[in-house]
């Protein structure tokens, strides 16, 4: 159980994760600099920055990436692996805003059923590519389309409900996105997979940056610089083997979230419309700051579907993103830790880095 637990939930979906960051993430992030830049003019350069995105932004090509890395994570034989390709690409074309979830679970089998006749016959080179994209074809046909509906009735829910009681849905969302990006598992897919934008994506982007800045600060005094990098631009969950060893060494960043989260969604109203995958995603590479900074401007497709707009942010919009995301995370954890070193909860050597 522990084997496909891993395999299903923990590796596919952060395979998943790494196509949407290398196809559409940085697709919004290459065309929005290029929009940006043509504002100062026109120049061939910009526009290709612009078309260049659009092209890695492609749903097609969204889908397929998303594929390609849910198979490679899952180390699929290569006929496999290039085959879902085209089962990624009709996927997520044909699931809509729900499209990514409908990728995970139509990838998954079909790559399944990929692997059981490869290398099984004399003509594998056919055998094996028939298969997958039959397979895969057949579940797009069959319920990608409702997997889909599925997925982004749940998002606009939680976009919903989190409009009508930010306080408490800002504590909840920001404080289970925060620690599933702290476990091993991808809390960038699921934030794609169920199209997680406006004041939720905002709090998700809130409970990221505690996790990730929080340790970072946090874990100084036994990591350094190194560990502000490693974690705070890198991920959290390289501390997973110290919370494993004493688990109190989380609340620190566990109840910072708790206060970023409400801080982000009641006082700064701070939107993450950007690419879903960007609320899932916090300080690392600075990818959840982009995605709120390209959502104020250009608005994506899923954000727009939940009702938001394009905005010229002011200075409480800026002031809300450095605070949320930077400034309150690294200065409540540090204080949370205080305290409980003085407690004894947390002593010297219990967040060292291996």
């Amino acid at each position: 159980m522990n084997k496909y637990a891993k395999r299903y939930l923990i590796d596919a979906m952060s395979g998943m994760a790494q196509g949407l960051f290398c196809s559409l993430l940085i697709g919004t992030i290459v065309k929005t600099l290029g929009q940006q830049l043509l504002r100062l003019g026109e120049n061939a350069f910009f526009k290709f920055l612009v078309d260049a995105g659009s092209f890695a932004g492609d749903a097609h090509v969204v889908g397929a990436a998303m594929a390609i890395g849910i198979g490679f994570a899952m180390q699929v034989p290569a006929l496999v692996l290039f085959s879902l390709a085209a089962v990624g690409s009709a996927a997520n074309v044909t699931g809509g805003a729900g499209g990514p979830l409908a990728v995970l679970i139509i990838a998954i089998i079909a790559a399944e059923m990929g692997c059981l006749v490869s290398k099984k016959t004399k003509v594998d080179i056919i055998v094996t590519p028939a298969v997958t994209i039959l397979c895969g074809a057949l579940l797009t046909v069959l319920t990608a389309k409702y997997i889909g509906i599925a997925a982004s009735s749940v998002g606009k829910f939680l976009v919903w409900t989190t409009k009508l009681h930010p306080f408490w849905m800002g504590i909840l969302v920001s404080v289970v996105v925060g620690v599933a990006l702290t476990l091993p598992i991808s809390s960038a897919a699921i934030c794609a997979a169920f199209g997680l934008t406006g004041l939720a994506g905002g709090a998700a982007v809130a409970g990221c940056c505690a996790q990730m800045v929080g340790f970072a600060v946090l874990s100084f005094r036994e990591n350094h610089w190194g560990g502000i990098l490693s974690q705070g631009l890198g991920t959290s969950m390289l501390q997973m083997p110290n919370i494993i060893k004493n688990p109190k060494v989380w609340l620190p960043a566990i109840l910072t979230s708790a206060i970023t989260g409400p801080l982000a969604t009641c006082l700064f109203k701070m939107e993450m419309n950007g690419a879903a995958v960007s609320s899932g995603m916090g300080t690392c590479g600075l990818v959840g700051q982009i995605g709120v900074v390209t959502g104020w401007f250009e608005p994506s497709e899923v954000a727009i579907g939940h009702g938001a707009a394009a905005i010229q942010p002011g200075f409480i919009d800026w002031l809300g993103l450095v605070l949320i995301c930077f400034i309150l995370p690294g200065l409540l954890c540090w204080l949370f830790g205080k305290i409980f070193r003085k407690i004894g909860w947390i002593k010297d050597g219990d967040l060292l880095l291996a």
